[in-house]
């Protein structure tokens, strides 16, 4: 099953604070573990929301509206997040409740929401390379 930690944006995230090297270091460190237990899909930080631009649609106008960041953190912007695969609900909140958190930035706050089922209609780049090599070898196959 598919998991995603989203790490609540704060005050100091949106500023582009640094993080201590000690809180950074547990971060690697975290990541590290993450794959190397293998159940690190992917986990990417976020530009601040001042980078951001939002697609709003009225529900009275068909027509969209374009907002360009900062908007507030108290809006639960995003900061980061992480994607695992993991057996089951209990091993996404564990893996959740060992992410280093930061001290000395204010609240911290990390959402951990299941992914739905993958319809198969995206698919993973590196299966789809192996699937384009193995048509080129039967073509070649078919051709002796």
């Amino acid at each position: 099953m598919r998991f995603l930690f989203i790490v609540k944006a704060t005050g100091y995230s949106e500023a582009e604070g640094n993080y201590s090297h000690k809180h950074t270091d547990a971060m690697i460190a975290y990541k590290k573990s993450l794959a190397g237990a293998g159940v690190l899909i992917s986990a990417e930080a976020l530009h601040p929301s001042s980078t951001g631009i939002r697609i709003k649609y009225p529900s009275d106008s068909e027509k969209p509206e374009i907002l360009v960041g900062p908007f507030l953190a108290d809006q639960e912007l995003i900061a980061e997040y992480t994607l695992i695969d993991v057996d089951s609900e209990d091993d996404a909140l564990n893996w959740a409740l060992r992410m280093p958190v930061p001290t000395g930035c204010g609240e911290f706050k990390i959402e951990v929401r299941k992914l739905k089922k993958n319809l198969g209609f995206l698919r993973d780049s590196g299966t789809c390379a192996l699937e384009a090599d193995l048509k080129d070898q039967l073509s070649m196959l078919k051709n002796f």
